[in-house]
């Protein structure tokens, strides 16, 4: 009997079951809807610390940022400091969370952070009473492909130091 094929039969029932998890996880909607259920959003904060929040300087100005220079975005969708987004929705524009009191960087606003609990469980930090997300689309700091989008159902816009939308 070849020992060979049960590997090489479970090397190709796990890219078959990755294949599908990703099915079944991934995607967007540009139609409207509450809270999206589902799987447990990518957080961009998930360590033993407590997140930051800073100022960035992008081609839309000076922006908040997340402790690695990541753009921070508030969804319009969001009422108050709940978040509505989750599941697809948090894959696409993961919620910037935190296990402590977030801190405020140079030029932010102290008074203006908050948190928040999300439907997972987590913590998400918010700004000027926004839940606060980072968008997967933008691959290095200062990027800001998320702004306008108007994927979930609503706009994504960056914020400034006052917490006011950029649009």
């Amino acid at each position: 009997m070849n020992k060979t094929l049960p590997s090489r039969m479970v090397a190709v029932v796990g890219v078959v079951v990755v294949a599908l998890v990703v099915v079944a996880c991934g995607g967007s909607s540009s139609s409207g809807g509450g809270a999206y259920g589902g799987a447990r959003p990518a957080a961009t904060k998930s360590s033993d610390t407590a997140a930051s929040v800073g100022l960035g300087s992008t081609k839309l100005g000076k922006i908040l940022v997340d402790g690695k220079g990541q753009t921070l975005y508030l969804f319009e969708a969001d009422k108050g400091t709940a978040s509505t987004c989750d599941g697809g929705c948090a894959s696409a524009w993961p919620p910037l969370t935190t296990t402590g009191k977030p801190t405020a960087g140079a030029g932010v606003i102290a008074s203006k952070l908050g948190t928040a609990k999300r439907a997972d469980g987590t913590t998400a930090v918010t700004y000027d009473g926004h839940p606060l997300y980072t968008y997967a689309g933008d691959q290095a700091p200062g990027q800001t492909t998320g702004q306008g989008s108007d994927s979930y159902g609503a706009p994504w816009y960056v914020l400034t130091r006052t917490g006011k939308a950029v649009e």
